[in-house]
């Protein structure tokens, strides 16, 4: 897979232990395959972000997990049951991945493209104020 890689990114990376590394790196791969165009960048001073018209998701590394914040408004659907927390926050909702655990990329890919194409249809606010929310 080819894509510009932030190197404030790959410097966020490269500081966690070598299991979250391979899962950020996994998540990274599967967002940057999600759409060509997904860009990288940091925001909030140290957090991934991914971002296309809007966010998509962002990397955050927690002691004994790594988190996967997704940006859609809770209108994405998770038929596969893969959203850990944040059911009913109003902006984004997170997948957790723990050392070990598979990543249902199928699922995460899926729900990566449905972001991106609401935000290019304006983004999850504007689709639920005109009441064409996909989930």
């Amino acid at each position: 897979m080819s894509y510009v890689a932030d190197p404030p990114v790959d410097a966020y990376l490269a500081a966690l232990p070598a299991w979250q590394q391979e899962i950020c790196q996994r998540v990274r791969e599967l967002v940057h395959a999600a759409d060509p165009e997904v860009t990288e960048t940091i925001k909030r001073t140290v957090q991934p972000y991914f971002v296309l018209d809007g966010n998509v998701c962002a990397l955050l590394a927690a002691k004994n997990h790594v988190n996967v914040f997704l940006y859609d408004g809770g209108i994405v659907p998770d038929p596969e049951g893969i959203i850990t927390d944040g059911h009913d926050n109003k902006t984004a909702r997170r997948v957790a991945f723990r050392a070990g655990e598979p990543i249902n990329e199928p699922a995460l890919l899926a729900m990566f493209r449905q972001i991106i194409a609401d935000n290019r249809a304006g983004g999850w606010r504007t689709l639920r104020a005109r009441g064409e929310t996909s989930g």
